[in-house]
């Protein structure tokens, strides 16, 4: 099932974000998330990737540089929720620590899998580390990611191959209602969604926000600048205080005072839990109600905020 072919057939959409376990734990905690919110059949379900950690390891006298990868495992997960819930896995795939040949080749195995769905992003740096840097030969930006997987899906890979056979993947872009932390100004990163959508993106789902006007602003600025792909708005129940300072430092947004005053002043934690529901699932209706094609949950964690949000929905 193709994203494109569900938001333009499904209103509203449903659709979820989890990340891969630390290595060492298991993925029956994703599975713990994910069964309550399969209840209300969302249509596909991302399945975030990151770049392993860089270690310099001295052993004998010689320094070596080794690749440690945190959160393996976004291929197996995308496998697993596919046969464990019959939804559509979609793999965020990057940039950062692929080349260009070592690209084409992870794809032709996501073909192979059956995996219809990529959503092409950059990604972050790796941990403690603050700026991207491209592997040799590799994209320093998603446009070249998406106009990479859109050549494959009309038959060009990067060596001339004779009657090579394209891939049909549906290509997902991330954007930023309140503007990526790396871009200059708003503009710019409408021009970047123009290029992607131009080179071959068919959906767009925006980080997190946590008002509605970023999100409706951003979507009429898209449109007035040619941008016609659906934009799914991503959604996250911000349900402690302690989210409140995390959030906006490792994604860049902004949290609302209203929404700030009331997450401080509460006296218990469920209060704290109810009142973050009750924020998320007003901002949740009054985006449907101007029309947005559906809602897009970021999971990091239990998934509890997560249900409720969706149970007051869909339910």
């Amino acid at each position: 099932m193709k994203v494109s072919e569900a938001i333009a057939h499904e209103r509203p959409l449903l659709s979820l974000e989890i990340t891969p376990p630390d290595k060492g734990r298991g993925i029956g905690e994703i599975f713990a998330a994910l069964d309550p919110l399969v209840a209300y059949k969302p249509r596909f379900i991302n399945v975030t990737c990151h770049q392993p950690h860089v270690e310099f390891v001295e052993t004998d006298g010689a320094i070596t540089k080794v690749h440690r990868t945190k959160r393996p495992g976004t291929v197996g997960i995308c496998a697993s929720i596919k046969q464990r819930y019959g939804v559509e896995p979609v793999p965020h795939f990057i940039c950062g620590g692929f080349s260009r040949y070592e690209t084409e080749d992870a794809l032709i195995d996501l073909q192979y899998l059956g995996i219809e769905n990529i959503f092409a992003v950059r990604g972050d740096p790796p941990p403690n580390v603050h700026v991207f840097t491209p592997e040799p030969d590799g994209h320093s930006w998603a446009v070249g990611l998406v106009e990479q997987i859109a050549n494959m899906n009309r038959g060009l890979y990067l060596e001339p191959l004779a009657g090579a056979r394209p891939t049909d993947f549906c290509i997902g872009v991330a954007c930023y209602p309140e503007k990526h932390s790396e871009s200059p100004n708003l503009e710019t990163d409408l021009r970047v969604l123009k290029r992607k959508e131009d080179l071959g993106a068919e959906f767009a789902i925006t980080q997190m926000f946590f008002r509605a006007e970023p999100y409706l602003s951003f979507l009429e600025r898209a449109r007035e600048a040619g941008i016609s792909i659906p934009i799914l708005p991503g959604l996250k129940p911000v349900t402690t205080e302690r989210q409140l300072r995390s959030l906006p430092r490792e994604f860049h947004v902004e949290i609302p005072n209203d929404l700030a005053g009331c997450l401080e002043n509460a006296r218990t934690r469920e209060e704290s839990f109810n009142l973050g529901v009750e924020h998320t699932a007003r901002l949740a209706e009054k985006l449907l109600a101007a029309g947005a094609p559906g809602l897009h949950l970021f999971i990091m964690g239990s998934g509890r905020a997560e249900a409720a949000v969706v149970g007051r929905i869909f339910g």
